[in-house]
């Protein structure tokens, strides 16, 4: 039977188009189908964690995404005996680092997020296809024969996976039949963008003058011309969310009447719940994002965890399709499910902190401790008390090439490749598909005058570090034994292949 594609991406949010990108530079065809007309208009997820921003500038947009938001404002708080207290969202003063380039989030507004995503991906010459829902599938040893309604009727696309990032109610998640346990959290809330007057954008302006089920929040969207209002509301009810609407609850909840909507460009009302699926393949069908994980806003996690998981199945996807043994896909799960389960965690916590009206971030909200030491492609030879390991995230660092020419680590690192870096090392290994080798050293090919790549990864001499395509370590090596880590990583994870292993003729949808 013949293909249509390699891969059927359900969902063109960010997940989704993560995962095109990622999966057009591996050289891998891919159909993205979203059901909806338009794409996502709303602002709902506006933090990008600072490992995000290394995904991003990996993925090549992260320039465009500066360029579309900026900084979180600070946020001030106004209380009901008439104080006001200016402070930083975040708890510590955290700068940007040799090994972590990047300190803080960024704010961009998830319409203009996307927006970048698919400039993207219309670079790569792939467009998302929307009022394409996907309506049926199934799947046999090879692949996955899936039913898709357009304008144009019905069609059947043969593709050699599916992949679910179809959002919390998702289609692909119910027809696996995957379970998605969990609990409500008994919270309901708005968000919407306006165009309003009467506050000004120095801010991000919380009022919490009664209970915390009276606080209301107006959020410069910067970037834009826009504010995004957030406050809870009751279980039940209709929810008024007209200009007049909003400007009568920012009265009630302000004690002001000179804040005034003056337009809604887009709203929402929402429940929210923590929930995570029991599993996340079912043969060559896999779930990412939302339709894999949903939990309450706090703390800026959702569309970053939705991200990684496409930044970490885009590489094995590819790589399995140019020939790899399909056991690594099984990684995914393993990898990003435990990820997602502590992101549950740690933003339910932090509903229950804002609703005491703390909403102080730190360090665990950048996602940069996140690792996978305990997954089964993580092999070093490192004692236990080393400070980075298999697993971990692989740090940045300046340095130059020999010429004088400065550069840093994660330019060299750009691109799908696996990297191999070794400092002081006698032999280097012959070059071969889909393996990068950086050599750091006197005759190398960059040169550490600073010690920054030293102290980021504790290199011995004589010492290797494998790291994978989607910037976590490996496996660290000695010489002697880097014959045999290289045999175990071509055996697992390492294409022999660069290309994909079809044209796919392109029978529908043309």
């Amino acid at each position: 039977m013949a293909f249509d594609t390699d891969v059927l991406i359900c969902g063109a949010g960010a997940a989704g188009l993560t995962l095109a990108i990622d999966l057009a530079r591996h050289g891998i065809d891919s159909i993205l189908i979203e059901q909806n007309a338009q794409p996502f208009g709303g602002s709902r997820g506006k933090g990008l964690q600072p490992r995000s921003l290394e995904i991003f500038e990996d993925l090549g947009l992260l320039d465009r995404l500066m360029e579309a938001g900026g900084p979180y404002p600070p946020l001030l708080v106004y209380r009901a005996d008439g104080s006001r207290e200016k402070t930083s969202l975040s708890e510590d003063r955290t700068t940007p680092s040799p090994a972590e380039p990047y300190a803080h989030p960024l704010m961009v507004a998830q319409f203009r997020t996307e927006a970048v995503l698919r400039e993207r991906l219309a670079e790569l010459g792939q467009q998302p296809r929307f009022g394409c829902q996907l309506t049926g599938f199934e799947q046999d040893a090879d692949g996955v024969s899936a039913r898709i309604q357009d304008a144009t009727g019905s069609h059947t696309l043969r593709a050699r996976y599916l992949i679910g990032t179809d959002g919390g109610r998702s289609f692909v998640r119910n027809a696996l039949g995957i379970g998605f346990p969990g609990q409500s959290l008994g919270v309901r809330a708005l968000v919407a963008d306006v165009d309003l007057t009467g506050l000004d954008r120095l801010v991000w302006h919380r009022f919490q003058l009664g209970t915390a089920a009276t606080q209301i929040m107006v959020c410069p969207l910067v970037g834009t011309e826009l504010f995004q209002i957030q406050a809870p509301v009751p279980l039940e009810g209709e929810v008024d969310l007209s200009a007049q609407g909003l400007t009568s609850l920012l009265r009630d909840r302000s004690n002001r009447d000179d804040i005034v909507v003056q337009s809604v460009v887009w709203s929402s009302v929402y429940s929210m719940s923590s929930r995570l699926a029991d599993r996340y393949r079912v043969g060559r069908v896999f779930l990412a994002g939302d339709a894999a994980h949903i939990h309450p806003p706090t703390g800026g996690q959702g569309l970053n965890t939705s991200v990684q998981d496409a930044y970490n199945l885009g590489w094995k996807l590819a790589a399995v399709l140019k020939g790899a043994p399909d056991a690594l896909l099984e990684t995914y799960e393993e990898e990003r499910r435990p990820i997602a389960s502590d992101m549950l965690d740690l933003s339910t916590r932090m509903l229950g902190e804002a609703r005491d009206g703390r909403m102080r971030r730190n360090r665990e909200v950048r996602q940069m401790d996140l690792g996978y030491r305990a997954s089964s492609l993580s092999q070093s030879e490192r004692a236990e008390t080393a400070r980075i390991k298999a697993g971990d995230r692989a740090p940045d660092a300046p340095c130059r090439t020999p010429d004088g020419q400065q550069t840093r680590l994660f330019t060299l690192f750009l691109g799908p490749e696996w990297i191999l870096m070794g400092q002081n090392v006698q032999n280097r290994p012959a070059a071969s598909s889909g393996l990068r080798i950086i050599t750091v050293g006197d005759g190398g090919d960059v040169v550490d005058d600073n010690g920054f790549i030293a102290e980021a990864y504790g290199l011995d001499g004589n010492e290797w570090v494998l790291i994978r395509p989607d910037g976590y370590i490996a496996a660290f090596s000695s010489s002697e034994g880097l014959k045999e880590t290289l045999s175990h990583y071509r055996e697992v994870a390492i294409p022999a292949s660069a290309p994909s292993p079809s044209a796919p003729e392109k029978k529908h949808m043309a």
